[in-house]
């Protein structure tokens, strides 16, 4: 934690909103860029006002005087030695009259277990892959080039996506260190996908990817005032993405705007041969951005689910607000709205994520390249052992060790509790409450106001309603609903299989309603919020 004073806080705050300095050769240094979009930047970019080299340059210095020095964030846990480079290739392009997508030249920060088949490692944050570097790009990252995005660098991550201990400190990793929430350092994140949803609030890339297995885009993104979506599971590819379990993993976007999420998922969503649960992905795949209609909300259905409710008078007030807001827009609102079966699922959940992160890390490490640390979780668990002063000084691996006194997934233990949890909450959870009411989606808070983080006492969570969607695999779309005590918090908009493109519609209705986000002001405390 580093205790700014007000004075020193001012000055630096206004040292890093100055434009950023371009090298001569290139265009006249533009002004900060600050909080735009994808569709401002690439206006620029297309009106030769900017091009993607000083664009890349301007998001490296930024993340110099915020994430490396200032307040230090440490939302990046490596950069792109070839980003630069890459950035002049599509300006050459650009030239010569080729534009891939909206995001042509656009820098993108991805989660460290996300492989990237260049001069970046790919970790999970840990120690024992600190020299690992993939010999593929996982499609996610192959999507992504050829739409002509500038990869920044990796994001830090809560270690192994939140998947060693109970009793971990969401944003810590032993390779990354602690990642601090740009509203006040002395709070958490969020995670896994801390890294990722602290840079894109601290604009230090226009927006960003990170992996969800049960709250890991949701919680960062609520706690950080950003839009995440985690999409319908297979919707995405999980191909070169560490993993934890195949039946809930799934990548997705992290951006400041819902049209920006759009638009990112757009580039990432298809089909992929290497990973067989996206073989209907092309069917249901589409232009994201066309469901961007402020008027979305007028005539739908929203059920309003209050069981994830009553852990905070505050967050409830604002929710309640939020729901005002939802009538205004035109909205139908059924409340309250009863999710069957909640709870029921939750020890299912617990024993499949044990028996498929055994089978699918040892999957994932075996293909590693020669000279590998780490060929299995059995290795995972001695290199935690032996190393313990980097890995273990916080807390330890019991998850692990669970997970690999599982069996086989021919155990009838793990194909009982898989087919229990995703009936309870899919058929018989979500599905059966938009049913019963006519409804087009869900809502409740995402989760409450961040945490002061505690790495001697793990993480202390405020409320979540990630996990009926996370299990059944269904998809959800967070965004700013307002602030608590100056921390954002976020609203959840959840429904059916496939329901991405409808829900993306309805967040942005709530987002023009109420432009709820505000950018962080890095206060040491929220004490110093005045």
């Amino acid at each position: 934690m580093i205790d700014l004073a007000k004075p020193r806080l001012l000055a630096f705050l206004f040292a890093v909103l100055l434009p950023a300095t371009v090298p001569a050769a290139q265009p006249e240094s533009p002004p900060a860029l600050e909080e735009y979009s994808i569709r401002d930047l690439a206006q620029k970019l297309q009106r030769k006002e900017l091009n993607a080299h000083a664009l890349a340059q301007q998001h490296l210095d930024r993340i110099a005087a915020i994430d490396k020095a200032g307040p230090a964030i440490n939302a990046v846990i490596e950069l792109n030695p070839d980003a630069l480079a890459i950035a002049d290739r599509l300006d050459a392009a650009r030239k010569s009259g080729k534009v891939y997508s909206p995001l042509h030249g656009i820098p993108v920060l991805i989660k460290d277990n996300i492989d990237t088949a260049d001069r970046m490692h790919t970790t999970a944050g840990s120690l024992a892959l600190a020299d690992s570097i993939a010999a593929q790009d996982a499609t996610v990252v192959a999507k992504l080039r050829a739409a002509g995005a500038v990869i920044l660098g990796k994001t830090n991550l809560s270690e192994w996506a939140n998947f060693r201990s109970n009793h971990s400190t969401s944003g810590w990793s032993g390779r990354g260190g602690l990642t601090k929430n740009p509203y006040a350092l002395d709070r958490n994140a969020c995670g896994s996908s801390s890294g990722t949803g602290a840079a894109i609030a601290a604009n230090l890339a226009v927006a960003g990817i990170g992996t969800e297995t049960d709250g890991s885009i949701v919680c960062p993104a609520s706690a950080n005032g950003i839009v995440g979506i985690k999409p319908t599971l297979g919707l995405v590819s999980r191909a070169g993405i560490v993993p934890i379990a195949h039946s809930q993993d799934t990548a997705g976007p992290m951006a400041r705007s819902v049209a920006d999420a759009a638009i990112l998922l757009g580039a990432i969503a298809g089909s992929d041969s290497r990973d067989a649960a996206t073989k209907d992905a092309d069917k249901h795949r589409t232009d994201y951005t066309k469901a961007l209609d402020a008027k979305s909300l007028h005539g739908a259905r929203i059920g309003v689910v209050r069981q994830f409710t009553g852990f905070d008078p505050a967050t409830e007030k604002l929710f309640d607000a939020a729901i005002a807001r939802l009538k205004a827009a035109g909205a139908i609102v059924v409340d309250p709205v009863e999710l069957p079966n909640l709870g029921k699922y939750d020890d299912d959940e617990g024993i499949v994520l044990q028996y498929e992160f055994k089978a699918d890390i040892n999957a994932y490490l075996a293909q590693l390249a020669p000279g590998a640390k780490a060929r299995s979780l059995a290795d995972l668990i001695a290199f935690n052992e032996a190393h313990a002063d980097g890995e273990m000084s916080w807390f330890g691996q019991e998850t692990f060790e669970k997970s690999q006194k599982r069996g086989t997934l021919q155990d009838k233990e793990y194909l009982d509790a898989l087919a229990r949890s995703k009936r309870l909450a899919g058929p018989e959870g979500i599905d059966a409450a938009l049913a019963k009411d006519h409804l087009d989606a869900l809502i409740a808070p995402t989760s409450g106001p961040a945490w002061t983080t505690d790495l001697v006492n793990g993480d202390h969570f405020s409320g979540s309603s990630s996990t009926p969607a996370a299990v059944a695999g269904y998809p959800a779309v967070t965004l700013p609903m307002g602030f608590v005590h100056h921390l954002p918090v976020g609203i959840s908009f959840f429904g059916t299989a496939w329901s991405d493109a409808k829900l993306i519609g309805y967040a942005y209705a709530f987002e023009q309603a109420t432009l709820a986000r505000r950018p962080p002001r890095f206060l040491p405390h929220i004490e110093n919020a005045d």
